[in-house]
C-alpha cells in the first residue's frame, strides 16, 4: 500500500488569551535556506471580490433500483433497523474547476470532487431518516491522473457522524478507481438521546498517509441534519422550531486556503525542491478559497443569514471578524454564534470574532438589517501562521486585502424576514461520573520528524485502546510540544469539555459544551468525559492539521463489548 513517506522519496506559539493560545512559547527552527513555497513560488494575482460565491447545489436522492449490484444489508450492523428511506449516488472524479475568472485561473484548475463539483453537493437529512451513500470511485490511476500530490484511493469519512465502522471512512477502508463504498447513515442521536443530536457535519477524504492532499484536490462537502426544532423553515409555524434563517439565507461556507502555480494550477509544496520548505508541519496556500472560489462576494439582503462556516484545512488557523465599509457607523458587525462543531450551544452567544482551528464548524447569525442597500462588509481573517503551517505565530494580522475571505454587498430586501433567534435551544446530556470505567492520557508531540501521541506513530493494524460500548471514560489531552498546535479530532461520540490547563471550562461559552474538536495550542492539557455506545468496530483520534495526521498523529481505538476493555 502506498505510504507518504514512500510517496515522499518519490518526487503555534501564540500570545493571546485566545482558545489557541498555550501556556509557552517557542519555535522550531526550519533547515537552513528553506523557505514556504508561497513566498518562494507565490500564486498568480486575482482581483478581490471580482467573481459571485460558489454555493452547492442540494444532494438529489435517487431509485434504489439505480444501484447495482444492490447494498448488502449484511455488511452493515443495524441495517434493518435503521433501513435507508433515501439512496444516493456519487461519482468521485476528475475535472477542472474554475477558482477565479481572472487569467490564468479562468484556463481551469485540475482536481478531484464528487459529481462534478467542489464542494460536492449539500446533503439535507432529517433524524429518524436514515439514507445510504454509494460513492463510486471514477478516479484515473495513480499513473494517469492529472493531479499528481494525491492519491486515487480514497475512503469517505462523515464527521462527525454517529456512523458505524464500516461507513465511519477508516483510513484503511479506501477504494480503488472502478470500485464502490455503500456509506449508511443512521441518523439517530447517539444513544436515542435528543440532547445528542448534530446540526451540521461534513463529509471529506481520510485516506491514510494522504487525508491532506486529497480533501486539498477538492473532496469534501457538508451534510446537514434537522429536525423538528431545527426545521429548516424559518417560516414553521409549529410551537417546537426555531425559526432560524432558512433557504436561501442559510448558507454553508467552507475556507481553504491553496496555493498555485503560474498556470493557475492547484500545487502542493511538497513536490517542490530545495530551496523551498518541505510540508510535514503543515500546508499552506496564499490564496483564500470560500467553497473554492478566491475571495468571493455575496450578495445579501439586509436581514439575518445563518452562515455554517467550516475551516476545511489543510493546517491554516483563523480569527475572522466582520468589518464594514460604509453603512452603520462602519463599526464592526456581530456574530451571534448558535452551535460549535455542529452542535447547538444551550444559549447564542454574541462575539466580535470567531477563532476557527482546522475541521472546527460555527453556525452564526450574522444580521445586516442596519445596513441599506449598497453598504459592504468585509470578512477579514487576522491570524498570521508560523511560515511552516504547524500553528498561528501568535501575531494579528492587519485588514489588508490579502487578509479578506469574502466581501458581502447589500442590496434591496425582497420579503418580510420571518426568522428568529431563539433565547435557548437545548440541554446539554449529563456529565454522568458514575457511568467511568477508566481514565486515559494521550500525549501529542514529535519525534524525529513525524508527529505521535504517546510516543508512537499511527499503525491501523494495532488497536491502541479498547472502549466497552455503554461506558464513559475520562481522557485528557496533553500537548508535549511549545511551539505547535493541533487541533484534535476524535471520531464517532462528542465530548463533554471539562477541564483546559487545570481551569474549569464554562459550558455555556464556544469553548465548553459538546465537542468533537479540541483545540490544543502549545503545553496545553484538556480533560474531557465522553460515552461510546450503539456500534462496535474501529475508529480513529488524530490531529486536523491533517499534514500532521498524514504523518502519523492518529491512532486507532475499536468500540468492543463490555468487559473486553484496555
Amino acid at each position: 500500500m502506498p505510504t507518504r513517506r514512500g510517496f515522499l522519496q518519490l518526487g503555534f506559539a501564540v500570545g493571546s488569551s485566545s482558545a489557541l493560545s498555550g501556556k509557552a512559547a517557542a519555535e522550531l527552527i526550519a533547515p537552513d535556506g528553506l523557505v514556504p513555497s508561497v513566498v518562494a513560488q507565490p500564486s498568480p494575482p486575482a482581483t478581490p471580490f471580482a467573481d459571485p460565491l460558489y454555493i452547492m447545489p442540494i444532494a438529489q436522492p435517487v431509485d434504489v433500483s439505480e444501484l447495482i449490484p444492490a447494498p448488502d444489508p449484511a455488511r452493515h450492523q443495524r441495517y434493518d433497523e435503521l433501513e435507508p428511506q433515501k439512496f444516493y449516488v456519487e461519482e468521485i472524479n476528475e475535472f477542472t474547476w474554475q477558482y477565479h475568472s481572472d487569467p490564468p485561473y479562468n484556463q481551469g484548475s485540475w482536481g478531484w470532487g464528487f459529481n462534478g463539483l467542489v464542494p460536492g453537493a449539500t446533503y439535507i437529512a432529517h433524524y429518524g431518516e436514515p439514507v445510504l451513500v454509494r460513492r463510486i470511485n471514477r478516479l484515473p490511476s495513480l499513473q494517469e491522473t492529472r493531479v499528481k500530490f494525491a492519491l486515487p484511493s480514497p475512503s469517505i469519512h462523515l464527521h462527525n457522524a454517529h456512523t458505524a465502522s464500516e461507513s465511519d471512512g477508516f483510513p484503511t477502508d479506501f477504494f480503488n478507481p472502478g470500485e464502490f463504498w455503500d456509506h449508511h447513515y443512521g441518523n439517530f442521536p447517539a444513544g436515542n438521546d435528543p440532547r445528542e443530536k448534530l446540526t451540521t457535519l461534513w463529509y471529506h477524504d481520510h485516506r491514510m498517509d494522504f487525508t491532506a492532499p486529497n480533501v486539498y484536490a477538492g473532496l469534501a462537502g457538508f451534510y446537514l441534519l434537522f429536525d423538528e426544532n431545527d426545521t429548516g423553515n424559518e417560516n414553521d409555524t409549529r410551537p417546537s422550531a426555531w425559526r432560524l434563517p432558512s433557504g436561501d439565507y442559510d448558507i454553508p461556507l467552507m475556507l481553504h486556503d491553496v496555493q498555485f502555480d503560474e498556470n493557475g494550477q492547484v500545487v502542493w509544496d511538497f513536490f517542490n525542491r530545495e530551496p523551498v520548505f518541505t510540508t510535514i508541519n503543515g500546508m499552506l496556500g496564499d490564496k483564500i478559497t470560500v467553497n473554492r472560489k478566491i475571495q468571493p462576494y455575496l450578495d445579501v439582503e439586509p436581514r439575518k443569514y445563518r452562515f455554517r462556516i467550516l475551516n476545511g484545512g489543510p493546517s491554516r488557523f483563523y480569527d475572522l471578524h466582520m468589518q464594514p465599509q460604509t453603512g452603520a457607523d462602519a463599526e464592526e458587525l456581530n456574530f451571534t454564534v448558535v452551535t460549535t462543531d455542529g452542535n447547538f450551544l444551550r444559549h447564542p452567544i454574541v462575539l466580535s470574532n470567531l477563532e476557527v482551528a482546522v475541521a472546527q464548524r460555527y453556525d452564526v447569525i450574522v444580521d445586516f438589517s442596519a445596513f441599506k442597500p449598497g453598504d459592504e462588509i468585509i470578512l477579514f481573517n487576522q491570524l498570521e501562521m508560523r511560515p511552516d503551517g504547524a500553528g498561528p505565530s501568535g501575531r494579528k494580522l492587519d485588514n489588508a486585502v490579502e487578509n479578506a475571505v469574502i466581501k458581502f454587498n447589500v442590496g434591496a430586501l425582497k420579503s418580510a424576514d420571518n426568522s428568529r433567534i431563539p433565547e435557548f435551544f437545548r440541554d446539554f446530556p449529563p456529565i454522568n461520573m458514575s457511568e467511568v470505567v477508566r481514565e486515559r492520557l494521550f500525549v501529542f508531540d514529535s519525534d524525529n520528524g513525524l508527529w505521535t501521541i504517546n510516543g508512537r506513530l499511527m499503525d491501523p493494524n494495532r488497536i491502541d485502546m479498547a472502549f466497552e460500548q455503554g461506558t464513559a471514560e475520562i481522557w485528557t489531552f496533553r500537548n508535549a510540544g511549545a511551539g505547535w498546535a493541533h487541533p484534535v479530532h476524535s471520531h464517532f461520540e462528542e465530548c463533554m469539555v471539562i477541564e483546559k490547563n487545570g481551569e474549569p471550562v464554562d459550558l455555556d461559552s464556544v469553548h465548553g459544551g459538546r465537542k468533537d474538536m479540541l483545540v490544543l495550542g502549545p503545553n496545553d492539557e484538556i480533560k474531557l468525559f465522553i460515552r461510546e455506545r450503539d456500534f462496535l468496530g474501529k475508529y480513529v483520534m488524530h490531529c486536523h492539521n491533517v499534514v500532521h495526521e498524514d504523518h502519523a498523529m492518529m491512532i486507532r481505538w475499536d468500540i468492543v463489548e463490555p468487559g473486553q476493555g484496555y
